[in-house]
């Protein structure tokens, strides 16, 4: 799933192609993409209007439109954004095509069918509370440990809650925990302190590290180029089951929390 560093790869890749255009058309494949309004009236409100920003907010990517709506694109399991200046037919998997005024087209290619277009004058409407942006001076060791404390939780599960931190997800949770050396089914309200300053430390690195890199193209992500990302090849733990930790050489195993494939260590991340 592309988690904060891959929307941010594809906001920062996708705005030269985006910014200052005029949506001409857009074409829609798979009618549940759009979850509001109708897709009739997605295309006749969003034609002639031009992107003047995009933005992110954790895992949404935001579109404002020059006649006060906002285009919101979420990429849920296996969505990817892909821009072309050529008349080549559409991408296996498209589902929605938007077109611009110097001829570019924006595919939103979404194998699994789960990502959502919103067309909404109120962002409210669209998406969710969303918790505080880890990458943001706000978000500092005292926010997190607010939010986790008192929580019976695992750590895992509250790192992805996107309540309350907008943006993680399961590849950069696991490396987080990995980083500061926590479990990941210790109750939120049993890391002490200083285990918290080493979380919140870790959380900054790895997403950094992961948009230095591009995103990480495990399964479909794909950046607006048609180029993968590289920040999988870093990961100490995410993904890797059965691979030797790199600091201690223990084979790296897999949980389930939650619902959600975990990876760690179990030496170095000492069982609660």
């Amino acid at each position: 799933m592309p988690e904060l560093p891959e929307v941010e790869t594809v906001k920062n890749e996708l705005a030269p192609y985006l910014i200052g255009r005029k949506v001409t058309d857009v074409s829609i494949f798979w009618d549940r993409t759009v979850k509001q309004p109708s897709v009739d009236e997605l295309r006749r409100r969003i034609v002639g209007q031009k992107v003047i920003a995009l933005s992110r907010r954790g895992k949404y990517l935001i579109a404002t439109l020059s006649g006060g709506d906002f285009l919101i694109i979420h990429m849920k399991m296996s969505g990817s954004l892909l821009a072309s200046r050529d008349s080549a037919s559409p991408p296996p998997y498209t589902r929605a095509v938007i077109h611009l005024d110097d001829g570019t087209r924006i595919f939103f290619r979404d194998p699994r069918k789960f990502g959502k277009i919103w067309l909404t004058d109120d962002i409210k409407t669209a998406m969710p509370e969303l918790g505080p942006e880890p990458l943001e001076n706000q978000f500092t060791p005292n926010t997190l440990m607010k939010l986790v404390k008192n929580r019976k939780a695992p750590i895992k599960a509250l790192l992805t809650d996107q309540t309350l931190i907008a943006g993680i997800g399961n590849m950069y949770a696991d490396e987080a925990l990995f980083s500061a050396r926590i479990h990941p089914l210790r109750p939120g309200a049993s890391l002490t302190p200083k285990e918290i300053a080493r979380l919140h430390e870790a959380i900054k690195a790895v997403l950094r590290a992961g948009i230095d890199d591009k995103g990480a193209s495990i399964v479909n992500y794909y950046r607006p180029g048609g180029e993968t990302g590289y920040a999988h090849f870093a990961f100490k733990v995410a993904h890797g089951r059965g691979k030797k930790c790199p600091l201690c050489g223990t084979p790296i195993e897999r949980i389930t929390v939650r619902n959600r494939g975990t990876y760690f260590c179990p030496r170095c991340q000492k069982a609660p």
